[in-house]
């Protein structure tokens, strides 16, 4: 291969191309071993062994959207916690980002102590 400028170009097309084949063989291997047998119970809806019964619309207590939303807010402070307490030990950084990081959870604190103060963290 050439080391000049386009080399390591050339090296990434290469691994891109053998990528291509080794999907494009796999799959064209599937095709040509898997049976074909079209039978109609292929074509019925399969949800957890359990057969379809009814329609397929049901609806969903609002208490649930709120677990959603809980679930959000403990998502948002797990993303947040980690890139601050990489950068919390940093040379100028320390009480700036204390004081950040203390508002946040404050904000987040206030959302829960919402929540649990309207019932919703109750397990019944």
């Amino acid at each position: 291969m050439d080391d000049g400028y386009m080399g390591g170009y050339a090296v990434v097309a290469a691994a891109v191309a053998l990528g291509v084949v080794f999907v494009a063989t796999g799959l064209l291997a599937n095709r040509l071993l898997r049976p074909v047998v079209a039978s109609a119970e292929k074509y019925t809806t399969y949800e957890c062994g359990l057969d379809p019964v009814g329609d397929g619309w049901a609806q969903t207590h609002i208490r649930y959207y709120v677990f959603a939303y809980l679930y959000v807010i403990f998502a948002v402070d797990a993303v947040y916690l980690f890139p601050w307490a990489t950068v919390f030990d940093a040379d100028g950084y320390g009480v700036v980002t204390l004081v950040e990081m203390v508002i946040f959870i404050g904000f987040l604190a206030t959302g829960i102590g919402y929540a649990w103060r309207r019932g919703v963290l109750r397990w019944v």
